[in-house]
């Protein structure tokens, strides 16, 4: 179809056709060349007075090896400009060699062509997917790793948020599944296996790290920066271990005469209770196996904690791959910014390995994908190693800037059309010589990364739809069981009758101890902290102020002994003392639990020493929730921070409501 004829200046890059239909920005057109044959060109802007003019950039012709080439003599003025057969694109930008074995992401805009990205180049050359929050990022990820899955390459996902999970089931959304037969797709899930804190993910397989770390690794473990002294004794002790270990190194820094060795102490102290190095640590080729994506589900875990996790996993599978190992995997990294973020923002613990990876991973078959809201804050030198680059929406002056940076052919129209994108559109380089604009393909699989809609009403559910009353919504900051009503409505082997939910006011401490910091939940009706938020079990802190001298004392040697009788405390007191009185005593505060066998122990309903052990990890979420009573605290707030002082140091508190589930059984 002709579209119009070529008018006013033209040169060997662009050149401007005079209209007579309508035309659209960045459609591609073809022009025949008196030397070239037809040529391919597309239109990057249009302009509509009385006359329809578009402006065009040549993109270039085939030669006789297939190669794309730029002319290097002008179109003739009033030459036709036709619009381009999808034959003539798919043929100039090879997009046939790419289908035969990429990753089918979507379609050209605009077009009935599929795009494929190169898997060789992915995991030779990496990908980087830039957008900001909420245009679709982990959506389009989900798509590249369906891709990379049905070829069976091994994945391993940086998940800081938990919303890869779901790529386990078929995605039954309606509108998506309308469209699947465009593109010609059905819905699929995917074998997942993953890894985090089992306690704020129960589905999860906890994650278990080497225990056997090298001196510099060691080093660049340890929070903050070693004096001299420091690291001479440091290494003092390592020099006396084949292959160090905490307990082994622990052993041989008490041996140490230096005063200076117990922040040393304190420090390994702090990496061996994190609970995530282990003698026997997950398997590498349980982690990276064909057919398999692994998810590192950071959901819960501090971000300091999870600096180190991707830290030693990637340099150790790193390490495995160079030695052929394990298989050739493709490792994606969510919020590259907090895993190696531009020098000027910082340094992390991770920032050497992810870099080491970007520029050699290529030379040992271990394929990269770093994805970031902020591109302006990801390390260049990562971002640079990015030859295949994803981007969607982005409106940050400072991001789009980082962009067109490292993007190789991107011109300053494509630069503004990036501001403006919908959300299922997105600008790929890599592909071809120039930025393409391809509508994303639907998610076969379920998709874990929907926002969620502080304006939306909460779904209805049998339960409530027979209660009649219910206090006004309101936003508050919620922390809610994982388990819904229909939940427990479907496990319970009793009939429920009724269920009364309550919110409970509480507080979020952010609580500092040493290097560690964690956060404690504490509802403000006894003061008790939430162990439990699912079946709202608490612990309770002893009050220092009820208890003798002599209790107090007994009570500390107490918590050192698991289980212990009236001779077994007089032995680990050192003096010969009459303890039954103050051992009775404990027991009837509730501190001590005594059995028929006049066995004591420590009560399980009380917290003596590591706070951290009934940490929270939930963050509280605003959100609309019906409910039938919404309670008064009890507790002053700076008397519970006293109490609180007195066994950690309280840095932070934010205020929150706890959603408390009573079930009446019929």
């Amino acid at each position: 179809m002709m579209l119009g004829k070529i008018v006013g200046k033209v040169n060997t890059n662009h050149f401007s056709f005079e209209a007579d239909i309508d035309v659209n920005k960045f459609e591609f057109v073809q022009v025949p060349h008196k030397e070239y044959g037809f040529v391919l060109c597309q239109i990057i802007e249009v302009e509509k007075t009385e006359k329809i003019l578009a402006q065009c950039n040549i993109i270039g012709y085939k030669d006789r090896q297939g190669l794309l080439k730029r002319v290097m003599v002008p179109f003739e003025q009033g030459t036709e400009v036709l619009r381009a057969s999808d034959d003539f694109i798919i043929s100039v930008l090879k997009f046939e060699e790419a289908g035969k074995s990429g990753a089918y992401v979507g379609k050209l805009e605009g077009r009935d062509i599929s795009i494929h990205l190169d898997l060789k180049k992915l995991l030779t050359k990496h990908v980087a997917v830039l957008a900001k929050s909420g245009a679709g990022k982990s959506y389009v990820v989900g798509v590249l790793l369906e891709e990379i899955f049905e070829r069976k390459v091994p994945l391993l996902v940086i998940d800081p948020h938990g919303e890869y999970s779901k790529m386990r089931f078929k995605n039954e959304n309606e509108k998506e599944k309308e469209l699947m037969p465009r593109f010609n797709i059905k819905p699929k899930g995917f074998n997942i296996t993953e890894y985090g804190d089992t306690s704020v993910v129960p589905e999860a397989r906890p994650l278990r790290l080497n225990a056997h770390v090298s001196g510099s690794e060691l080093i660049h473990l340890i929070p903050g920066k070693l004096s001299n002294n420091q690291l001479a004794i440091l290494y003092s002790a390592l020099k006396n271990i084949p292959e160090p270990n905490f307990e082994e190194l622990l052993f041989e820094l008490e041996r140490e005469e230096s005063s200076a060795k117990w922040s040393l102490v304190s420090v390994i102290e702090y990496l061996k209770n994190l609970n995530i190095f282990s003698e026997s640590p997950t398997p590498f080729n349980e982690i990276i196996k064909s057919g398999n994506c692994s998810i590192i589900n950071m959901k819960g875990i501090n971000p300091d904690i999870q600096d180190i996790i991707v830290y030693k996993l990637c340099k150790d599978l790193f390490a495995l791959r160079k030695q052929n190992k394990v298989p050739p995997f493709f490792l994606v990294v969510e919020e590259a910014h907090n895993y190696c973020p531009e020098r000027s923002f910082g340094e992390k613990k991770s920032s050497e390995v992810l870099r080491n990876i970007a520029s050699e991973g290529r030379k040992f078959g271990l394929g990269l994908c770093i994805i970031s809201q902020r591109p302006a804050r990801v390390d260049k030198s990562v971002l640079s190693q990015c030859t295949t680059q994803i981007i969607l929406k982005v409106t940050n002056p400072n991001d789009l800037k980082a962009v067109s940076n490292s993007v190789e052919g991107i011109t300053a129209e494509s630069e503004k059309e990036i501001q403006n994108l919908p959300i299922g559109t997105a600008l790929i380089t890599g592909v071809t010589d120039i930025p393409l604009f391809v509508n994303i393909r639907p998610r076969k699989s379920m998709h874990g990364g929907h926002a969620v809609d502080i304006l939306e009403q909460p779904e209805k559910e049998e339960f409530f739809e027979k209660i009649k009353e219910f206090e006004e919504q309101e936003l508050l900051p919620i922390i809610k069981p994982q388990t819904s009503i229909k939940d427990l409505e479907v496990m319970s082997e009793k009939p429920i009758k009724k269920v009364t939910t309550l919110l409970v006011p509480a507080y979020l401490f952010k609580c500092k101890d040493k290097d560690q910091e964690y956060n404690l939940l504490v509802e403000m009706i006894d003061g008790f902290i939430v162990t439990d938020k699912e079946d709202f079990k608490t612990k309770r802190l002893p009050v220092l102020e009820e208890l003798s001298k002599k209790e107090l004392n007994m009570l500390q040697t107490a918590v050192s002994l698991k289980g212990f009788d009236t001779t077994q405390i007089i032995k680990k007191l050192g003096v010969n003392l009459d303890v039954e009185q103050e051992l009775n005593s404990l027991v009837s505060k509730g501190y001590l639990d005594k059995s028929e066998g006049k066995k004591f122990k420590i009560s399980d309903n009380v917290v003596f020493t590591r706070l951290s052990n009934v940490a929270c990890f939930d963050k509280p979420e605003f959100a609309n929730i019906k409910y039938h009573a919404k309670l008064e605290a009890k507790q002053n707030l700076d008397k519970t921070k006293d109490k609180l002082s007195k066994f950690t140091n309280v840095i932070d508190q934010n205020e929150c409501f706890i959603v408390k589930r009573e079930i009446v059984y019929g």
